[in-house]
């Protein structure tokens, strides 16, 4: 039997699957680094901890899977979007890396409205300027760190670098090149527009590729170090939603996900670059080739459910967590959560907003307050979902992948609350297993990835909207979308009051 290995590189973890022809995971490993966060706003990481947890990572999967090195054929890569790596001539790391979840670039997306012109932004890269993105990162590092940034050779996103270190060159694919805001997502080029307004030496940007390319062999130290045979083909890979959508089937018109990790998505598959949803949800190049998807965000989505277990519910794990929310009606006997603890990205690009209890009183329970975090997850989510319906897409069916597919109580209430048929797969591996199946069509297993899509994913249970439960959310959801009209200026004027 061939294989191929599926590296996730995550926000908390790298994900390592070993995946046979057939698409079954045979063995996985996860190995974890810390966050680094020096003030409110902030949040970084030192990618040589990617490097050497996925070193450790790979080696512990090969001694530990009973399979032979020859018969791993390739590898390839989801990764963490946005996040900013830069290099020097040595192709040396210069700072920590600034990850996607960083929002102390207000000021810098104001910046690129400035010069660029918010309309003219957005008819070039499809999206607005937001504080997560790439490019007001690096606007910032070059106002606040002229001295470092006058030594930046090249920039890249962390699955790249993680790359560069396996194989030894250097380059960027498409899906996550369109989360920088610096490529034209239609012509799959960077902008030299941008880069000349904002006066960016267009030289820092790296060659494009595909995500399904060969981009060369691992090198003979890497091999040494973990195991792996040098004959190993490596894939450029993509973004880890491009990669999550790959590994849920999403490669037709109207197929839909919602992943539900630290930060949660909604996903949908688009057949070209030409529809304008006016930066209301992210447009992006797909994985796949010639292909796009549009895509809502909540930046605090499993984040949530992890606070409230971390402050709540100390040394229990979620399954304990959630026991009893199945036992708690709709509408978590009056008690309504908003997810806002990092800020939020769908529909309300806001870094000041934060995230609010509302409806508390003395009869409430642990249990009332946990179906209202999963609630309010769930309705953020919703807010995606209603824009896309609002532009003419038709969600019916919508696949459910990552912390919100493990349980029950949740997938049904994604049915009620998105009113659609939700739908788990057997596996729901979701990123990991798109870089997967981004090596194995690279390699040639498959002619297609839906070919591959075919053999490798089938569905394992469904769930069906239940009537009552659609009514009461419907109205529940419009007290939800009030929340935050109601308390964006309070919370702006709470910011003074943070450390």
């Amino acid at each position: 039997m061939k294989y191929v290995i599926g590296v996730d590189l995550g926000t908390s973890a790298v994900k390592l699957l070993l995946v046979n022809k057939l698409g079954e995971v045979v063995h996985e490993v996860s190995k974890s680094y810390p966050l680094i966060q020096e003030k409110t706003g902030y949040s970084e990481q030192d990618p040589e901890e990617w490097v050497r947890q996925t070193t450790e990572g790979i080696k512990e999967l090969i001694s530990t899977s009973n399979v032979n090195a020859d018969d791993i054929e390739g590898m390839s890569f989801s990764g963490q979007m946005h996040g900013l790596v830069l290099l020097d001539e040595n192709n040396d790391v210069l700072r920590n890396a600034i990850l996607w979840n960083d929002t102390r670039t207000t000021q810098q997306c104001e910046e690129i409205y400035k010069k660029v012109g918010k309309e003219r932004f957005i008819s070039i890269t499809k999206n607005l300027a937001l504080e997560g993105f790439t490019l007001p990162k690096i606007l910032w590092v070059k106002e606040n760190e002229p001295e470092l940034f006058a030594k930046v050779k090249l920039f890249v996103l962390p699955k790249d670098y993680l790359r560069y270190r396996i194989t030894g060159n250097l380059e960027m694919e498409y899906s996550d090149a369109a989360g920088t805001s610096l490529l034209d997502i239609s012509a799959k080029q960077w902008s030299e527009e941008i880069c000349k307004l904002l006066e960016i030496n267009m030289a820092i940007c790296p060659p494009l590729v595909n995500s399904y390319d060969n981009v060369g062999k691992i090198t003979p130290s890497f091999a040494l170090q973990t195991g792996l045979a040098e004959s190993t083909d490596v894939f450029a890979g993509g973004a880890d939603n491009a990669c999550g959508a790959i590994g849920s089937g999403i490669l037709t018109e109207g197929k839909t996900f919602a992943s539900i990790g630290t930060s949660g998505v909604v996903l949908s598959y688009e057949e070209n670059g030409d529809k304008d949803y006016k930066g209301k949800v992210h447009y992006f190049n797909h994985s796949a080739p010639d292909a796009y998807y549009s895509m809502g965000v909540t930046l605090s989505a499993g984040h949530s459910l992890e606070w409230f277990k971390n402050v709540f519910a100390e040394g229990e794990d979620f399954e304990t967590l959630l026991s009893e929310i199945d036992n708690v009606p709709v509408g978590s006997n009056g008690l309504l959560f908003t997810p806002y603890l990092v800020g939020e990205r769908t529909p309300h690009a806001d870094s000041s907003i934060r995230a609010s209890f509302i409806g508390m009183d003395s009869s409430h329970k642990r249990r009332d307050f946990a179906r209202a975090v999963i609630e309010g997850i769930t309705f953020s989510l919703n807010e995606s979902i209603e824009i896309f319906r609002e532009n003419g897409k038709i969600i019916e069916t919508i696949y459910s992948i990552g912390g919100g597919a493990k349980n029950e109580a949740w997938l049904q209430m994604q049915a009620d609350i998105f009113n659609a048929t939700i739908v788990k797969l057997n596996s729901e591996q979701g990123p990991g297993m798109g870089a997967a199946m981004l090596a194995a069509f690279g390699i040639g297993w498959y002619p297609s990835l839906e070919a591959c899509a075919a053999k490798f994913l089938q569905e394992a249970e469904t769930y069906q909207p239940i009537l009552s439960n659609v009514e009461k959310y419907h109205s529940l959801f419009r007290i939800y979308k009030r929340v935050y009209g109601q308390t964006a200026d309070i919370n702006k004027e709470l910011m003074h009051f943070r450390s």
